[in-house]
């Protein structure tokens, strides 16, 4: 997994890291995110003069989903930048109580950054994709793939769950 060395920061000042995290990684259990293939990871770690240590890098992958229109699997290219910002505990104030600033402890010799770094990817994976920009769905009677076939399903009839409120407006 993706550790970084905290003594070994310490003295020399700046480390490089990367990792290609497996698809079927622990990692992702839960996230509800699924990749095809490994995740690449590639920080750069520095102490600032403060004593907070900061990891910059990006993280690159393919996620597998589906469209949202026609429910077809898709594939969607990652891309992201990451800044992590770790902060000892015994230097925290208590106004520092920013989302961005992880929390490190004195006992810690080796700082794992996977969990943090699954909560960016969490935070920042489009939720929504399309198979192409002009896709024109399911039917909503049938359920047939528009893009596939045409239905003979009317629309025209309007749906007896709104009569209430059709009843509302014509007052």
């Amino acid at each position: 997994m993706l550790t970084l060395d905290l003594p070994r920061l310490g003295r020399e000042g700046r480390l490089s890291l990367e990792a290609d995290v497996p698809s079927d990684d622990p990692l992702w259990e839960g996230s509800e995110l699924s990749f095809d293939g490994p995740v690449s990871m590639r920080f750069e770690a520095h102490e600032a003069g403060s004593g907070e240590i900061v990891v910059r890098g990006r993280v690159k992958g393919t996620l597998l989903g589906e469209c949202r229109r026609c429910l077809e699997p898709i594939r969607r290219g990652i891309n992201l930048n990451v800044t992590l910002v770790f902060v000892p505990s015994d230097e925290l104030r208590d106004d520092e109580g920013e989302s961005d600033v992880l929390v490190v402890t004195p006992d810690v010799v080796d700082l794992n950054l996977g969990e943090a770094v699954r909560e960016e990817l969490i935070l920042n994976a489009p939720r929504y994709g399309e198979c192409r920009p002009d896709c024109k769905g399911l039917c909503p009677i049938c359920g047939v793939n528009l893009n596939e076939t045409t239905c003979d399903c009317s629309l025209d009839e309007p749906d007896p769950r709104w009569d209430a409120l059709r009843a509302l407006k014509n007052e």
